[in-house]
């Protein structure tokens, strides 16, 4: 998959938490800890821990700077087939940007689910038919991913006052750097959870838009979510089975208060998958593909995700 969980749960991380869950600790440093588990339709699944720290930075008395404050997040995650911890830092020098910079590592291992091989690490290459063939083992290497984004982001309510106004925007983009430390220069290999085998050591494009209304409801969020994935560098060649285009994810998301320190975000997802013209192209080793250059793409469903976040 293009996106896998754990950067889900950093998405439902944008949506505001409520201040009652946080906690103060008479300095003006304000912490957050909260347990997020996904289920999904694929399926998959994954529980995380957050420790955030957010702390009052470069604050003015107009609109744009009242808010402005530093924030630290320090995560670990625990999926079926992974284990990560990650961290981040978020800067918001004025209530229309910010920006980010974080790292994460981690390792998994392969398992055998309905008779199929679920993989999250080791190298993806071609056997001597031609065929997807992994070479990997549990824990035979780590997983490093860093990145630096900026973001734009915008709330009516900021313009007109008002609990029901808030409608909310927000662009993200980000270049990040992946590497996985088995592998060589031109080696793909498999990442976390569900991951199509194609990902290389190199640096990547990532950037989301979200759209949505935030009410003071037990409806709490509507709202669209679209993302973009583009692998910036790859094998000569590499247009040959669509490797240069931009993988797109599309999202319905919604939001629900259960408790005052319970949500639950539910996703519907859409995304854009290439067309090949080979017969059984699943079965070919992907670099053997040959895009349908008359219907490059096309949209499918992708899947059903279900997220509770406790704020403890």
């Amino acid at each position: 998959m293009e996106r896998h969980l754990l950067l889900i749960s950093a998405l439902i991380a944008l949506i505001p938490a409520y201040t009652s869950a946080q906690n103060s600790d008479g300095s003006g440093i304000t912490v957050t800890r909260e347990l997020t588990g996904i289920l999904t339709s694929v399926p998959e699944a994954e529980a995380s821990y957050c420790h955030k720290f957010k702390i009052p930075f470069l604050r003015g008395g107009s609109p744009f700077t009242v808010g402005n404050n530093a924030e630290v997040a320090l995560r670990g995650i625990l999926a079926p087939t992974a284990v990560n911890a990650a961290a981040e830092a978020a800067l918001t020098p004025a209530a229309f940007f910010q920006l980010t910079a974080g790292a994460r590592a981690g390792s998994g291992w392969n398992i055998k689910f309905f008779g199929d091989y679920v993989y999250a690490i080791g190298i993806h290459h071609a056997d001597s038919a031609g065929r997807p063939a992994t070479d990997g083992g549990p824990f035979d290497g780590l997983i490093t991913k860093s990145w630096a984004g900026a973001a734009l982001q915008f709330d009516l309510a900021a313009v007109i006052p008002g609990d029901w106004n808030h409608v909310v925007a927000r662009s993200y983009h980000e270049i990040n750097y992946t590497h996985y430390t088995r592998a060589g220069k031109d080696d793909s290999w498999w990442q976390f959870e569900f991951d199509y085998g194609e990902n290389r050591n190199g640096p990547n494009y990532y950037g989301n838009l979200l759209i949505g209304y935030q009410m003071p409801a037990f409806f709490k969020m509507a709202g669209l979510l679209a993302e973009g994935h583009l692998f910036l560098t790859g094998p000569k060649g590499r247009e040959a089975w669509g490797d240069d285009r931009v993988r797109w994810t599309f999202s319905l998301l919604t939001q629900f208060a259960l408790r005052e320190n319970i949500d639950l975000a539910a996703l519907v997802q859409t995304r854009a998958m290439r067309n090949f013209i080979n017969d059984n192209a699943e079965d070919i080793y992907y670099q053997y593909r040959i895009l349908d250059t008359s219907a490059p793409i096309s949209l499918r469903f992708f899947r059903v995700v279900a997220a509770v976040t406790h704020k403890l």
